[in-house]
């Protein structure tokens, strides 16, 4: 089993709190630029950026945003350390045997929770998905939504997650599962978008792909369950429009 051990870098990871403070730095100044290019979108007016959070063409604007200015500075940090990006973000091609487990894997949690939320009575596609997909048609963003939804923010968020903090918080096979725990905790939380039934969907998925990565040693392979899991979301909120509307 590939781990933070086997699959070392080169150079020595930044310290707990160092990679913690890389990451919130990324991630909030990723935010800020998101937020920025979203008030010069909108000529300067606060009211229409808060007008309708789960707009398509705002969420879109600001996944392209956010995701490459947070993976460009959490690359700058991995560069002041004198490391390998490669290496110490673990984008190296998995194995076929895990990609094949990683897929099964993933889709046994898609089916496991839309069941969940079936059979409980909770609607399997959340008010935000609907709401993002049906305003971005006529304002000609569905296609950026897709793309924003299927590789932007996946491979965004997985380099942040399961590249940058597994490597700063995971350091031997005892620490795997306390710091897969807390990643997935830290990558769901912020989905306020969602209730906490998709917020626990996210986290359980969390955790799978913490475990993928620990074991595979690739975060290739958990961007690609990552945005298997979205694209799943994507057409299950296509049905949700066009035949339960």
């Amino acid at each position: 089993m590939a781990d933070a051990i086997n699959d070392a870098p080169q150079a020595k990871p930044w310290g707990y709190l160092a990679t913690i403070a890389w990451a919130f730095v990324a991630f909030f100044v990723g935010q800020v630029a998101a937020f920025v290019a979203l008030l010069l979108w909108q000529h300067g007016d606060i009211g229409a950026v808060r007008q309708n959070p789960f707009d398509g063409a705002s969420i879109t604007l600001q996944v392209f945003v956010l995701n490459p200015v947070t993976v460009a500075i959490l690359v700058l940090a991995v560069r002041l350390k004198g490391a390998d990006i490669v290496d110490y973000l673990a984008l190296i091609w998995p194995r076929w045997r895990d990609i094949t487990i990683g897929i099964v894997g993933i889709a046994l949690i898609i089916v496991a929770t839309d069941a969940f939320l079936f059979l409980s009575g909770r609607a399997i596609v959340s008010q935000f998905q609907v709401e993002s997909y049906i305003t971005a048609g006529p304002e000609g963003w569905l296609v950026p939504l897709w793309l924003a939804t299927i590789l932007v923010a996946p491979a965004g968020e997985e380099v942040l997650f399961r590249g940058f903090l597994f490597r700063g918080f995971i350091r031997s096979p005892r620490a795997a599962w306390p710091g897969i725990v807390v990643i997935s905790a830290l990558w769901a939380l912020p989905h306020v978008q969602y209730d906490w039934t998709g917020v626990l969907e996210i986290f359980i998925a969390g955790l799978f792909l913490g475990w993928v990565r620990w074991r595979g040693g690739s975060v290739l392979l958990t961007f690609l369950l990552h945005g298997l899991f979205n694209l799943e979301g994507m057409m299950e909120t296509v049905i949700q429009v066009k035949y339960f509307m």
